[in-house]
């Protein structure tokens, strides 16, 4: 699995290089927003993180949500705030984290209840723009959040299978996460549970080797 067309397992650049990557961000996230390729007659609304100098680590969830379509930015709304706890808990911050997505448009509601899931071709669409965030940001941690990251990037079909674990693809070290909407009952289960502060503390510990190199340099 992983991202097509992309070269992995690359720690990021040294700290002078940061001004360029920052400036190819800002680039890629304006041709993001401006992507048409899923609704060519309009009415859409592209989601992408603004960059950040100190991203330590890549985030793929799935797709936004409606607060998103107006903020224009990933996890602005209640899912995003349960995020950024979980983010403390490992010990690190939301600016550490890039924020990406398997989908950047909204894909609608379902019939009931809750989010439509992005369609395959939405994906298929969105695809170049993940594969364009792991060349620029060339990352060695990667959180797939909830089931349908988890399987794209993966290939595991299990949330039990996988969260709990870090996986060791092509140099780079894989922590999925569930996804943290509310509407979500998976970590009803306190085996669940555990197996979600396993992840966090994998990610803590990931993260400050990562801080702790990237100061070195």
């Amino acid at each position: 699995m992983g991202v097509p067309g992309c070269e992995s397992g690359h720690s990021f650049d040294a700290p002078g290089r940061y001004h360029r990557r920052v400036a190819s961000l800002l680039t890629h996230r304006e041709m993001v927003l401006s992507c048409s390729r899923c609704f060519p007659t309009g009415g859409n609304s592209p989601v992408a993180d603004a960059p950040k100098e100190g991203a330590l680590a890549l985030l793929v969830a799935q797709a936004p949500g409606m607060t998103e379509v107006k903020t224009r930015l990933p996890f602005t709304g209640p899912a995003g705030r349960r995020l950024q706890g979980w983010f403390e808990e490992a010990g690190g911050s939301r600016g550490e984290i890039y924020l990406s997505a398997l989908a950047r448009c909204f894909p609608g509601k379902a019939r009931g209840g809750g989010d439509r899931a992005p369609s395959t071709a939405m994906i298929r669409n969105c695809r170049p723009h993940l594969a364009r965030e792991f060349e620029l940001l060339r990352p060695g941690i990667v959180v797939p959040v909830g089931g349908l990251a988890i399987r794209e990037l993966l290939g595991i079909g299990r949330l039990a299978e996988a969260v709990g674990g870090t996986f060791r693809r092509d140099g780079v070290v894989y922590v999925p996460l569930p996804h943290p909407s509310g509407a979500s009952t998976w970590l009803n289960a306190q085996e669940n549970q555990a197996r979600l502060r396993r992840s966090l503390a994998a990610l803590g510990r990931l993260v400050a080797e990562k801080r702790l190199s990237e100061r070195k340099h």
